[in-house]
């Protein structure tokens, strides 16, 4: 009697995905000792990860930097293939330019270093300490004590006003100047919020679970971009899989599971206690599903309007998935028009740090960009701007028009580099018209991962009210076994950065969780040791 093969299903073609087919074929499916497919929703491989070319130069629309280079699988990949140099230009090729950056207010003034710098170390300090990381025994004061606060956000704001408590005896500064030094401190204090609104993709910090902070690990070393594009890595993944074993445009509906030992199904078998359902009515069965979908799209399939699996999820699984954050970061490219008059003008548009006023804001700025923190070329001398949105903001910029974001990034242009020496040549005077006629935007190109519903969002957070052990409890694998002797067979197994305690928002948290899932299956028939 011939022995079927165990057949496992992936369901997504991203890094967790493709990792755990890669792992799984190499080790047993090239041997005959697994039966293994991997079934994408979409019409590409990647995921969240999405290499493009705007205006002639590599960009990505989704997963852009290798966070540190020590002991990065993305890193080591990326090294192997020959991917971190490349001929044509890359967004971020020259890496990381802040360094470089010139910090505006929106009424066009650029801020003193004096007022800008204390500001930034207060930030940096206080996110450092939240995160674990060592800060100076003799610059910590009392304010750092997290004491019953719940948010990062909170935690960071105590910050500032302990900092305003501290000098307020050095101003001698009259009032109305005093305010205005206030106004622009807090300013430049949101826009270092901002940023790390779009690091975590929360829409507001005091959604983050301030004791969840010092869980989250960081690679040591450089954080870089992939010259030949991220893509490159997932694409190396899945070359080493024959034709035919990555199913695109197949995406599935519903996951039916077996919770308990009975193992009836349809076709009168306990050999494939799985069956999925695809959006054009096909099925398909399975010994074991490895479940790579977004936390997004799991937050809407546990409803039972919506349901993704029957039967439901069990309680531990759904209450950590309603927990757990998930929020939407969107890119936006731009594509600055060549002047006749100097060629040149792309290279000087600065790595723009831009304030807003948190009071009285400037009318001809739009809403939604109030939020932004920054803007600056793609690389040194590039015309392609970039911008990142997080939040509403990320979610109402998916919702316009390409003319209605021209026009509100042209305002917003012509306001913060009214005074500018960016836009003086010799000895001419400069305004909010010659702005937007030098620094003209000719096309953009933005990222819309909020409402694509493949994925429902961007990467996942731990919110107030959750903990790392939601995260471990999104790595459960069902039915959960009660003891170690259980007979119950695994049949439906979770992957993704939301399943990774201490590497959650990441492409190496997602490529550590594909690997670990394909190891618990090859442990599982005894196939490696673990």
């Amino acid at each position: 009697m011939v022995t079927k093969k165990p057949k496992v299903v992936i369901i997504g073609a991203g890094m967790a995905g493709l990792t755990a087919a890669n792992k799984l074929y190499a080790t047993a499916g090239s041997k005959e000792l697994l039966d293994v497919c991997v079934v994408e929703g979409g019409h590409r491989i990647g995921g969240r990860i999405n290499t493009s070319e705007f205006g002639g130069d590599r960009i990505e629309m989704g997963a852009t930097w290798i966070h540190g280079i020590g002991g990065s699988p993305v890193y080591k990949i990326a090294q192997h293939i020959n991917s971190l140099q490349s001929e044509q230009p890359w967004e971020c090729m020259d890496g990381l330019l802040d360094t470089e950056a010139v910090t505006i207010s929106e009424d066009g003034y650029e801020l003193n270093p004096s007022l800008v710098d204390p500001i930034t170390n207060l930030f940096n300090k206080r996110l450092d300490f939240a995160q674990g990381k060592l800060v100076p025994e003799g610059e910590i004061d009392k304010s750092f004590n997290g004491g019953n606060l719940t948010s990062l956000g909170s935690f960071l704001r105590r910050g500032l006003d302990a900092y305003w408590d501290s000098v307020k005896d050095d101003i001698e500064d009259i009032e109305l100047d005093k305010r205005r030094k206030r106004s622009l401190e807090q300013g430049v204090f949101a826009m270092f919020e901002n940023i790390q609104r779009t690091y975590t993709s929360a829409g507001d910090l005091e959604m983050l679970d301030f004791n969840a902070e010092k869980e989250y690990r960081m690679f040591p070393g450089e954080e870089i971009s992939i010259a030949k594009g991220y893509l490159s890595v997932v694409e190396s993944l899945a070359s080493v899989l024959p034709a035919g074993l990555i199913q695109l445009g197949r995406k599935v509906t519903k996951v039916e599971w077996q919770p308990d030992e009975s193992l009836e199904t349809e076709n009168g078998t306990n050999e494939k206690p799985v069956k999925l359902h695809f959006v054009d009515g096909s099925t398909m069965y399975a010994d074991h599903v490895i479940v790579t979908v977004s936390l997004g799209v799991l937050k809407q399939g546990i409803h039972k309007d919506s349901a993704m699996f029957n039967p439901l999820l069990p309680s531990f699984k759904t209450e950590a998935i309603s927990r757990l954050g998930f929020g939407v970061v969107n890119k936006l490219f731009l594509k600055l028009t060549p002047s006749t008059h100097d060629e040149d003008y792309a290279i000087n548009f600065p790595y723009l740090q831009m304030v807003f006023h948190q009071s009285e804001p400037n009318p001809k700025i739009p809403w939604w960009m109030r939020r932004t923190a920054n803007l600056s070329p793609i690389y040194g001398k590039s015309n392609i701007l970039l911008s990142w949105f997080a939040g509403k903001e990320a979610l109402e910029l998916e919702s316009l028009d390409d003319e209605e974001i021209i026009d509100g990034f042209s305002k917003t242009i012509s306001s913060f580099l009214l005074n500018s020496k960016y836009l003086k040549k010799s000895n001419d005077l400069c305004n909010g018209h010659a702005a937007e006629s030098r620094f003209k935007v000719e096309k953009v190109l933005k990222s819309q991962w909020g409402t694509d519903p493949l994925f429902l969002g961007s990467y996942s957070y731990v919110a107030v009210g959750s903990s790392g052990d939601d995260l471990d409890a999104m790595a459960e694998p069902l039915p959960k076994r009660t003891s170690i002797h259980s007979n119950i067979p695994l049949q439906i197994l979770f992957a993704g950065e939301a399943t990774h305690r201490t590497h959650y928002s990441t492409t190496h948290g997602a490529y550590f969780s594909g690997l670990r899932e394909a190891n618990r299956l090859l442990h599982h028939y005894h196939c490696i040791d673990i």
